[in-house]
């Protein structure tokens, strides 16, 4: 395995050229827009020199090609084009007629099922899920995803190609948002429902600066984009039925609706200011962000496929959490997690009903 094709010159396919093309491979990659393919090799030379790489022995790995019936070549291909299901099915149709018949076909979606997006391939079984995260030349992790169909050996050679690469791997399994995202959803959702109940921005972030989060979620989403959180939010919410542990909160809504979208914007939740001194009650405020954390996560472990250890390396790695899910259900205690849990549900409004209910593990700790 030595070339490798990128489909989607983005921010996140370009970074993913950087991994791959940093650490040796042959890289064939390509974008629908004619200026993203005639800009990458330029922009791959600064990402490199930022980080202090050679960047023209990485750049002259890079080769631009039209299209992805260009891709030949490739012994596996990563998509990473924009989180649409036609759109994605309809690539990998292309793909399928382009590579050989062993090529590998992955794809980089951060929430769409990987075996939707195989459905209707002549050969789903080559289809796996590789997920890395924003920005790929720093974070560590990628989350492999295996649908129901998927050949051991796709697993296997999708597995080899991100370790060659540098990246630790962690499976995941083949449900919304996987393991980081579908966790990572109480994060921001719990802070902004104690927005909607009149806390301040500040006061949260700090109180969870306090418990030894490098970041607070109103800031973490002020650096990803209110815009994308939001997207994300949306396509969780919707695989999962509406279920109330996923709403959608107007507060993100209206966020997004005015242009606030954080850094990108030049104002979001927080940003430009900073979170100051914590609150008196921060452990309060930490706690019910993190009894959800642990509930979201125990309701991801009852559906099997995915174990407690795998999730808490996962977001330690993807979102530099102090500590997993199940690290802080430890340290607290699945009483006190319960009790938290159950005056959260006792208080809530008509629209989060259900949203606090406690997963099995919590019921039998």
């Amino acid at each position: 395995m030595t070339t490798v094709g990128i489909v989607g010159l983005g921010v996140m396919g370009l970074g993913i050229a950087q991994v791959l093309a940093g650490a040796g491979f042959d890289v064939l990659a390509t974008d629908a827009r004619a200026e993203a393919r005639e800009g990458a090799v330029e922009r791959l030379r600064i990402q490199v020199a930022r980080t202090g790489g050679d960047a023209e022995a990485v750049a002259a790995r890079l080769s631009l090609v039209d299209g992805p019936e260009a891709m030949g070549a490739a012994d596996l291909v990563i998509e990473a084009i924009a989180e649409d299901l036609p759109a994605k099915r309809a690539l990998f149709a292309t793909l399928e007629e382009a590579v050989a018949p062993g090529a590998v076909l992955a794809t980089n979606t951060s929430s769409l099922a990987v075996g939707r997006i195989a459905a209707g391939l002549r050969h789903p079984g080559r289809v796996v899920g590789l997920h890395f995260f924003n920005p790929a030349p720093v974070q560590r992790l990628v989350e492999l995803i295996c649908h129901a169909g998927t050949s051991d050996d796709a697993a296997a050679t999708a597995r080899k190609l991100a370790e060659m690469a540098g990246q630790e791997v962690i499976e995941a399994p083949d449900r919304p948002g996987f393991i980081v995202n579908r966790c990572a959803r109480p994060f921001y959702g719990e802070a902004l429902a104690l927005l909607e109940e009149g806390r301040g921005p500040a006061e949260i972030d700090a109180a969870m600066l306090a418990a030894g989060y490098r970041i607070g979620p109103l800031s973490l989403i002020d650096l990803i984009g209110a815009d994308v959180n939001l997207a994300a939010t949306r396509s969780v919410a919707e695989a999962m039925d509406g279920h109330p542990r996923y709403h959608v909160f107007a507060t993100l809504e209206r966020q997004v609706a005015a242009g606030a979208l954080g850094r990108k914007a030049g104002r979001g939740f927080l940003f430009p200011e900073r979170p100051g001194a914590p609150p008196p009650d921060s452990d309060t405020i930490a706690a019910r962000i993190e009894a959800a954390l642990v509930n979201e996560a125990g309701w991801l472990l009852s559906e099997g496929g995915v174990t407690a250890e795998a999730i808490d390396r996962a977001t330690r790695l993807a979102l530099n959490w102090p500590r997993g899910p199940f690290d802080i259900l430890a340290a607290r205690g699945g009483a006190a997690i319960r009790a938290t849990l159950a005056a959260l549900e006792s208080r809530a409004p008509a629209h989060l009903r259900g949203r606090y209910a406690p997963a099995p593990v919590l019921e039998a700790t």
